[in-house]
């Protein structure tokens, strides 16, 4: 009986697959099939494509069990290493060796053809996102309360990135207490219903999942872009936003089912369009905020079921719903012009004031979204990592200290003056910083250079390292997060064989050691739905 003809697609598709998320699948039976030997002369890269590609990844190129297949969802492949992966393989996965199928020029015809960007701009509208939704449990049948017996606000979402699967642990045990396959490449963290019951997922191929930690099922899927950055959860729990890079919008899906609700074009009043970077949930203003690549503008989505009437031009009198530049309809835009662009972001604890910086500038900037004008420039400069800021409170006063990604640097800012109060200098660029209420400690890590397995402990209130943790000599240490109570920190090993390394937060002694492949970051619940100063929201 002749092999499926997906299953013979499958490798090569898988070679791409993997190349673009940057991680191994779990090792797998390698098929084989009647793929033509090669020729003497390369037979047409495009004939080869729709032979061997197509099935996985469409005829589009735009993706179907496969990602797409073009130059903007590649991440870290580079283009002289993809013909030597279709040819040699990758070991431990899916993807076996082409090279007796294919010939040195085929391979290279493949990847000019996949490196080459489409001829028209990719298009997912909502037809396309309606018809990849995924219902998998009735929600009639969901259960009503929590079925595993641990604390459901001290449970942590451990991503694991080795091999795309998510990991739920028992904050207070410290054990796992469920392991399940993800979709590849997950992006910009998972995010919680207002309750915790629910945690939603989002691929870089543009796979928004939806998943139950009553009963720890996959609820339902739908794909809502092609190449997307990261979702956000309504502080009310009705929306997830999920930000997309290509094509250029907002999606608004039903927090219930994942349905879409609303696709929101991204451009300026000249029509040039926008990739979006983020978008963040801004539970105190009952909106959504976007970070905008391309354009020097800051979005606002309003979710409000009656919101105050929003203008983005002149107006008489808002009391008589007057001004042609009134956005009509449900999730209406403020836009907030800027004087450049701003890429990361920090909100205040009111989300009053957004810190914004770009990662081509040397400023930082606060932006007030109420008056929609900058209030001050902040020296902040060597790529901070604003989105993993934290605050704490020291002398009566809110600071905020935010890593570098390209300076060996932890910037501390108070938030009323604007000032600079600290520049305290770690052993390498950082990405993360996370702490607690009820810990005395900030942790900093070192992710990139040659002291990349170094944790920073920071005093909060000296200001002061009063601890360098190197929890695996020689690799990455990276990501902190803290169970509900702030008892203990939690550290990734970011490392294919890598571990969750449990730390006592006020001794820092270490506690346990869990295995796992690649943690590269883990949410608790109780401290993402309370938005702890001490974590990222």
């Amino acid at each position: 009986m002749a092999m499926p003809r997906i299953l013979l697609l499958l490798p090569l598709a898988m070679a791409f697959s993997q190349a673009s998320a940057g991680e191994p699948t779990p090792p797998g039976p390698l098929t084989t099939g009647s793929i033509p030997a090669a020729a003497s002369q390369p037979r047409d890269a495009g004939a080869l494509y729709l032979q061997i590609c197509a099935e996985c990844h469409g005829a589009d190129r735009l993706g179907i069990t496969g990602p797409p297949l073009i130059p903007e969802n590649f991440g870290r492949l580079k283009r002289e290493e993809a013909a030597n992966l279709i040819l040699q393989g990758r070991p431990a996965t899916q993807m076996p060796a082409f090279a007796d199928r294919l010939s040195p020029a085929e391979a290279q015809g493949l990847v000019d053809l996949v490196f080459t960007p489409p001829a028209e701009t990719p298009e997912w509208g909502l037809e396309r996102i309606r018809a990849s939704h995924l219902a998998l449990v009735d929600p009639a049948k969901l259960p009503d309360h929590p079925l595993h017996g641990a604390d459901p606000l001290n449970l942590f979402v451990v991503v694991e990135t080795g091999d795309h699967h998510a990991t739920i642990l028992d904050g207070d045990r410290l054990e796992p207490l469920h392991r399940f396959a993800t979709r590849r490449a997950l992006h910009g963290g998972p995010k919680f219903s207002n309750d915790g019951r629910f945690v939603y997922f989002a691929s870089r191929d543009g796979w928004i999942s939806k998943f139950d930690l009553h009963s720890f099922q996959t609820v339902a899927e739908i794909r809502a872009g092609i190449n997307t950055r990261n979702l956000a959860v309504s502080g009310d729990g009705r929306y997830v936003a999920v930000a997309n890079y290509l094509p250029h919008n907002l999606v608004i899906l039903d927090a219930r089912d994942l349905l879409p609700i609303k696709l929101i074009p991204v451009q300026d009043e000249t029509g040039k369009t926008s990739r979006v970077s983020a978008v963040y949930a801004a539970p105190p203003r009952q909106s959504f905020v976007a970070a905008l690549k391309d354009i020097p503008e800051v979005w606002e989505i309003m979710v409000a079921d009656d919101p105050l009437p929003v203008y983005n031009g002149p107006m008489h009198d808002y009391r008589m719903g007057e001004g042609t530049a009134r956005e009509p309809g449900p999730f209406p835009v403020r836009r907030t012009k800027l004087d450049g662009f701003l890429d990361d972001f920090f909100f205040n604890q009111s989300y009053q004031i957004l810190i914004g910086a770009a990662r081509d500038g040397n400023k930082g900037q606060a932006i007030n979204l109420d008056v929609r004008q900058r209030i001050a420039e902040l020296d902040l400069d060597g790529m901070p990592h604003l989105s993993s800021g934290i605050t704490w409170e020291r002398d009566g006063r809110t600071l905020l200290a935010t890593p570098h990604l390209s300076k060996a640097e932890v910037t501390v800012i108070d938030l009323g003056t604007w000032e600079t109060v600290a520049k305290i200098s770690t052993l390498g660029p950082g990405f993360f910083a996370r702490s607690h209420e009820n810990s005395p400690y900030a942790w900093v890590d070192v992710f990139s250079g040659p002291n990349k397995d170094a944790m920073h402990v920071i005093d909060k209130q000296s200001l002061q390292i009063v601890e360098t943790l190197r929890p695996e000599p020689g690799k990455t240490a990276a990501h902190v997060e803290f169970d509900r109570y702030g008892k203990y920190a939690l550290v990734s090993i970011w490392e294919d064989d890598g571990a969750l390394v449990v730390y006592d937060a006020q001794t820092l002694k270490e506690v346990k050691r869990l295995p796992m492949r690649k943690p590269s970051g883990k949410y608790n619940v109780y401290n993402k739905i309370t938005r702890s100063e001490g974590t990222s929201h």
